[in-house]
């Protein structure tokens, strides 16, 4: 696994300083870690290198980027665990559940068992929808 680190700037997740060894990928426009409070083991984030806050304020080229930084993703998991599936999330905003005002998408990995019942998916996000 190909591992890129600046030696000039440093990394931060919203106001945090991110330590080197926590580091598990970074290229020119996002770093991935594992979540520091997973959902379950594996649970890694995307985050971006720059400025924006949400997914909609990424440029286009970025959000083009996203799709290899998941495949990325999914392969450091994979690397470690044995999920039998994933969610992929981004809260957008405060009323969305944003706490880190800096763009990160969150790679759930999901195990057989590990809820009683998951359909529905995301959709549990807001109470009482997941169930259709």
């Amino acid at each position: 696994m190909r591992k890129f680190t600046s030696l000039n700037e440093d990394v931060k997740f919203g106001r945090h300083m991110i330590e080197e060894d926590k580091i598990l990928y970074q290229d020119n426009d996002f770093f991935i870690m594992f979540d520091g409070f997973p959902t379950s083991p594996g649970h890694i984030l995307i985050i971006t290198n720059g400025p924006e806050e949400t997914y909609f304020d990424l440029s286009q080229s970025k959000k083009n980027k996203l799709s290899e930084m998941l495949d990325k993703a999914k392969e450091i998991v994979e690397s470690q665990y044995e999920p039998d599936g994933y969610n992929i999330g981004m809260n957008c905003g405060e009323a969305a559940g944003q706490t880190v005002m800096q763009f990160h998408c969150h790679l759930i990995p999901r195990y057989t068992g590990d809820v009683e019942n998951p359909r529905g998916g995301v959709r549990h996000s807001v109470m009482g929808k997941g169930y259709y």
